[in-house]
């Protein structure tokens, strides 16, 4: 093929270097292969042409064929307006332009045939139609065009340079030219065989240019599935890559600390789930790869004693082992339940937060090197610089989407060699979404709760059945049990919320004096020594009810409070407010949770609260968040670049990623090197896209 795609776009007739620079500027467009992976955002059915008697008052987008018979220019209160008479053989039009009139004066002719489209308006008892896109019937016949129009992304700088979705579609056009529509095939036969695809040229002629809709189905299929192909090759390459090249330390034997564990001091019988997860892990450290695993388990599954466990067999080959978690509540949290363990076992634990003394420092410093120091919890203290261990074997990470990228890799420095890594989540991924931010990760799941635990009840309730939650609440705080009330906190508008917790606050003190009532209350404008002391009256049981902004979202664990209200409900996401719930029902007693709102409610806020009422599964609500949501959004910021598909959905698209993910999955099943001929055109393509611009490299 003559044409380069990476030649820069200046080069392309009809472009020029100011189109050039808004082009880059304005839709990321630098060379000719992004021009043709700018896919249209919609399409117009073109193929219909109206008479003018046939137009109807509903400001629709048709196509009319007419001539000008004549212009004039109508004075209105800012300057003037062109108008032009346009007939065809049934009746007559006005078409109407605001500005540009000297250049449109210039260059349309009266009494030659016209293609015209746009919206029309009804005015004054005539149609007419403003800045309608125009050209000669000649050159419209002789276009490069379809039944179909596309409809590219655009900008609101684009439009007001002129760069319209005419001019997008000629430069296209311009391009499939200097191509002659012809391009590299991307998959093997084999795979187009299968799915029967059509070829890569037909699929992007039809994407631009389709011929009927079925061929723009065809080609949005096979167009997607590439795309989510060799995302899916990277994730499982990078995998294997990973576990050739990066040799973990081989924990070849499960030893006294386990095994004493297990048979000695284990607090209750590991789930089925958890068995079979922690076999997984044992296989993964005994192998001679670094783990590189995410252990998903919703809210209460019984994470933390799996990850202990693993930091015994750990301890059981000589290495020593950090849990990291992203506040100190949760990671002096870890600390107070592991400690108890430690301590039955001979084993030296250490904290270490922002909030560690400087003299304890220096001692963990100094045990951490010598190897006296066994296991390390902390925040993200671990990861400064005078942290060094003497052989860290195995880094587990909670909730690691709070910490970045580069925040997670300074732990793997801290050895000669990388320690093995668990990560740890209790935010449910849904299965699409872990499939592409994750896939070049090992996965476990935790999907049942421990024996005994009763399941949450959730109830919806309005704002003027309060008296009737304040009852209910003085009826379990008259059986022993403790209640949180949480209130949201939005950080544009902290007065606003502050207002909330107090004014809530005020009415719960009147609603429940003390002393007959204890309350403790915390919130974000709190010193953490506040803080903590008044969370610390909670988890005694010397408050009954804890008034509280999200700070209490992650970890904090309180087996007798057994009711969660959460004030606004409505103005939660998904993910949180089943966080929230997870506060309650981890003691042997019935818990509820009770969702409090307004009676104005969008429609995606009584979607929420439908789900939350309906199921306490965290992967089906996780599933229901991201339909709400979209991926951008559920992973948060830190994630390197989530997914910027160019056409592939991985909500709309889940079927065509997992077909996507299969195929990537049995071609490095048989040709883990893709150097079998048949795989040529794959290898090859993988090579062209890592090297420039490397658009797959969205990974975690």
């Amino acid at each position: 093929m003559s044409v380069n795609l990476q030649t820069p776009i200046d080069y392309l007739k009809g472009v020029g270097p100011n189109r050039a620079d808004l082009l880059r500027s304005e839709l990321d467009i630098h060379t000719y292969q992004d021009l043709i992976n700018l896919f249209p955002n919609r399409y117009i059915d073109r193929t219909k042409y109206y008479k003018i008697n046939e137009l109807q008052r509903n400001n629709a987008e048709v196509q009319v064929i007419g001539v000008i018979t004549g212009f004039r220019e109508v004075a209105q209160k800012r300057g003037k307006r062109l108008v032009a008479d346009f007939k065809d053989d049934t009746g007559s039009m006005e078409l109407v332009w605001f500005r540009g009139q000297k250049w449109i004066r210039e260059s349309l002719k009266t009494g030659k045939p016209y293609v015209i489209f746009g919206k029309t308006n009804w005015f004054s008892s005539k149609y007419s139609m403003p800045h309608p896109e125009i050209e000669l019937q000649t050159e419209h016949d002789n276009n490069l065009r379809s039944a179909m129009q596309a409809i590219y992304p655009s900008t609101e700088k684009l439009s007001n340079k002129g760069i319209t979705n005419r001019v997008i579609t000629k430069i296209m056009q311009q391009l499939f030219l200097d191509t002659k529509g012809k391009f590299v095939e991307t998959l093997s036969d084999l795979v187009m065989r299968e799915l029967k695809l059509i070829s890569k040229s037909d699929a992007l002629f039809n994407i631009h240019f389709p011929k009927t809709p079925e061929l723009l189905s065809k080609a949005q299929f096979r167009l997607k599935f590439e795309e989510l192909f060799y995302i899916q090759l990277q994730l499982i390459l990078k995998n294997l890559i990973h576990k050739s090249k990066i040799k973990g330390f081989p924990f070849e034997k499960v030893g006294d600390y386990f095994n004493t564990f297990y048979n000695s001091h284990l607090p209750f019988e590991l789930t089925n789930a958890q068995k079979r997860v922690l076999k997984e892990i044992r296989q993964d450290l005994g192998s001679n790869a670094q783990m590189n695993r995410l252990l998903q388990g919703d809210v209460g599954s019984g994470k933390t004693i799996v990850a202990f466990m693993s930091m015994l067999v750990g301890l059981d080959n000589g290495f020593q082992c950090c849990l990291m978690a992203p506040t100190e509540i949760l990671s002096v949290q870890h600390y107070n339940g592991l400690k108890e363990l430690c301590n039955k076992l001979n084993i030296r634990i250490s904290l270490l937060t922002g909030s560690s003394k400087t003299s304890e420092r220096r001692k963990i410093h100094e045990n951490l090197e010598n190897g006296n120091l066994q296991i390390l919890i902390g925040t993200h203290a671990l990861l400064e610089d005078k942290v060094k261990f003497k052989n860290l074997g195995l880094a587990i990470i909670d909730e690691q989407h709070r910490f970045g990228v580069q925040q997670r890799s300074k732990l793997w420095h801290k050895n000669t060699s990388p320690p093995h890594v668990l990560v740890m989540t209790a935010t449910p991924i849904p299965r699409t979404l872990a499939m592409s931010v994750y896939g070049d990760l090992d996965i476990s799941v935790i999907d049942e709760l421990p024996a005994g635990r009763k399941p949450i009840k959730t109830v919806h309730r309005f704002d003027n059945n309060r008296l009737k939650v304040f009852k209910f609440i003085k009826d379990e705080i008259a059986k022993g049990r403790q209640i949180y009330v949480v209130y949201p906190l939005i950080q544009e508008s902290e007065k606003m919320d502050y207002k909330d917790l107090m004014d809530g606050y005020e009415s719960i003190s009147r609603e429940f004096p003390m002393p007959k009532y204890q309350i403790s209350i915390v919130h974000g404008k709190m010193k953490p020594d506040d803080k903590d002391y008044e969370m610390q009256r909670f988890v005694r049981g010397e408050t009954n009810i804890m008034v509280a902004t999200t700070v209490i979202e992650v970890g904090v664990n309180v087996p007798n409070a057994s009711v969660m209200i959460i004030e606004s409900a409505e103005r939660f996401g998904l993910s949180q407010l089943h966080q929230l719930r997870g506060r309650v029902g981890r003691g042997a007693e019935q818990s509820f949770c009770i969702l409090m709102t307004s009676h104005k409610l969008s429609q995606n806020s009584k979607t929420r609260l439908e789900t939350m009422v309906r199921s306490s599964d965290g992967f089906e609500i996780a599933e229901v968040d991201l339909k709400l949501r979209g991926p951008g959004d559920i992973m948060g910021t830190q994630q390197s670049g989530v997914l910027n598909l160019r056409i592939a959905d991985i909500v709309k698209d889940k079927d065509i990623l997992e077909q996507a993910r299969y195929y990537a999955k049995s071609v490095l099943k048989l040709d883990p090197s893709l150097g079998l001929p048949e795989h040529k055109v794959i290898l090859n393509t993988y090579r062209e896209m890592s090297k420039y611009r490397n658009i797959w490299n969205y990974i975690s």
